[in-house]
């Protein structure tokens, strides 16, 4: 993901928390700040405020938080036949990329999203 951070401009000493949890911790948290009263498989708690804008001013920036469900993903995996390592990763770059100012609201959004996200996949070592 440190390729990801570059690609995007910001600096490979910036700070992420990754917490990895089971199906109750999550649904907690999506209840607690989404309004989803269901589990799911990422979410992501950016500290900035608006972190395109901010990219490029710190040299260690505190971008925020993302968890992740291990059964959730460990569903998905075995859904789209792929591993765990390989789900885990999809949702860390998802994560990571929400905390870079990116979004899905829209069509276009979503677009140019997973298109980073995918892009950011393959670029990651095997």
């Amino acid at each position: 993901m440190t390729r990801l951070l570059l690609s995007e401009g910001w600096p490979p000493a910036s700070e992420v928390s990754l917490v990895l949890c089971d199906d109750a911790y999550i649904h907690t948290l999506n209840s607690q700040h989404m309004g989803e009263d269901r589990p799911t498989d990422v979410l992501s708690f950016p500290q900035m405020e608006d972190p395109k804008s901010a990219r490029g001013q710190e040299d260690r920036p505190l971008l925020g938080d993302i968890v992740i469900s291990l059964e959730t993903a460990q569903a998905q995996a075995r859904e789209r036949g792929v591993t765990l390592q390989q789900e885990t990763e999809l949702l860390l770059a998802h994560g990571l990329l929400h905390l870079l100012g990116y979004d899905h609201a829209t069509p276009e959004d979503r677009q140019e999203m997973w298109a980073r996200q995918e892009s950011a996949l393959q670029e990651a070592p095997t």
